[in-house]
């Protein structure tokens, strides 16, 4: 997972970085990663990323990843990556209605893996 670094001190909106610490904090309690940032950016497989069977299709859906991906047994680690000034308006943190959503969304999946047992890893799916 990406982890942000800003570049300049208005890269990132206090809300954003306020609301994303919290997200850490809940995330390295509840899986164990060693995580300062949800991030703009995650890899995997593909296959291993369709065996998590992701539902959310909104803001949910990067907290849900990890959550699953934890849960699945996957390894997560961060790595820095540059954070720059976004040249136009978020959906999501550049407005009241989007920053709202997104805590909706990030509520609800939160609620929801408290009800979701593990998940076996996709590696070792259809292996006989």
């Amino acid at each position: 997972m990406g982890a942000r670094r800003p570049t300049t001190t208005g890269a990132w909106p206090w809300h954003a970085r306020l609301a994303n610490r919290v997200l850490a904090r809940e995330l390295r309690r509840r899986t164990g990663a060693n995580l300062s940032d949800l991030g703009p950016m995650r890899a995997a497989r593909r296959a291993h990323l369709i065996g998590l069977d992701l539902a959310d299709r909104r803001c949910g859906y990067p907290l849900e990843m990890v959550l699953l991906a934890a849960a699945a047994g996957w390894r997560i680690e961060e790595t820095a990556v540059d954070y720059l000034p976004r040249a136009g308006r978020s959906k999501v943190t550049g407005t009241v209605r989007g920053t709202f959503r997104a805590i909706a969304d990030m509520r609800r999946v939160l609620a929801e893996s408290n009800r979701v047992r593990s998940r076996p890893h996709p590696s070792r799916l259809n292996r006989h």
